[in-house]
């Protein structure tokens, strides 16, 4: 084989490694080969998810075997809850609250986007039972990804199919208030 034949060949794989690469998320690369947790506490997007989980003493749960699907909230969706809310929730004594909050936001299994739109049903929406009991919603609108939560908050995949070693990250633009 040529020096040029090599060359080539290691572009290419290169190329290709780098086109199904996990996307950065909050500045930070993501990690096929790291949990939900160690990826997520790299992304400046996530610091608040991060300390709610930390908090709701779920940190040890999403390091677990899995696989999960998360729909991971930004800083700026808890920043866009009412006055205080964050604040509150982080309590000691507002942990089970907490708790149930963050797990209305992760549903058993691995589910990719693409396996999502393969759920959907005759009424348009790919219906979960999310880990705390609550329902989601999911609707394409063209290759936009609308999640619904039961209480009727509508939030948009920003970033999606972020591989993890124990499941996937959605990234999402609002907090998914259960009941």
């Amino acid at each position: 084989m040529s020096l040029k034949t090599t060359l080539g060949a290691v572009a290419l794989a290169t190329l290709s490694q780098a086109a199904f690469a996990n996307p950065d998320v909050g500045g930070a690369p993501m990690y096929e080969t790291k949990n939900i947790v160690e990826n997520a506490v790299n992304s400046a997007d996530h610091t608040t998810l991060v300390a709610a989980v930390k908090a709701a003493g779920l940190v040890d749960a999403l390091m677990g075997e899995g696989p999960f699907t998360v729909f991971a909230p930004v800083n700026d969706a808890f920043a866009a809850l009412p006055a205080g809310t964050v604040e509150t929730l982080l309590k000691p004594e507002n942990k089970e609250m907490l708790a149930k909050i963050l797990t209305a936001h992760v549903v058993a299994g691995d589910l990719k986007l693409a396996d999502l739109r393969a759920k959907v049903g005759s009424d348009g929406l790919a219906n979960l039972m999310t880990l705390s009991g609550d329902a989601l919603s999911v609707k394409f609108r063209g290759d936009t990804a609308m999640i619904y939560s039961e209480s009727k908050n509508i939030g948009t995949v920003t970033i999606g199919d972020v591989d993890q070693s124990n499941g996937v990250i959605h990234v999402v633009d609002t907090v998914l208030v259960p009941k």
